[in-house]
């Protein structure tokens, strides 16, 4: 996918998550991908959250409580970007494959 305004992204991914089947998940880039959010639904109908970048870290949420966590994550992980990129991916094994690097 393209290159998102991060004012628009938190919308943008909150729908994707609502869009997806069970293995499916969404991954939120920098625009270097070098930092990143990874959302993975789970048979439950939670959330994991994968955060990698300045932080190491995952979470395991509800669909109600994920923006609230994703807009205080894109603060930490995004800070001065205005750009990210956001794939849709749909198995679990495309999540390990090597990103280009700009």
């Amino acid at each position: 996918m393209a290159l998102i305004n991060i004012d628009a992204a938190l919308k943008k991914v909150i729908q994707q998550v609502k869009r997806l089947s069970f293995g499916e998940a969404v991954e939120v880039l920098s625009y270097k991908r070098n930092r990143g959010i990874t959302l993975l639904l789970r048979e439950d109908g939670s959330v994991y959250v994968r955060e990698h970048g300045y932080r190491e870290k995952e979470f395991f949420t509800t669909q109600d409580d994920l923006p609230r966590l994703l807009k205080s994550l894109f603060k930490i992980e995004f800070p001065r970007s205005r750009k990210i990129r956001i794939y849709r991916i749909r198995t679990i094994h495309e999540l390990n494959r090597p990103l280009k690097r700009l």
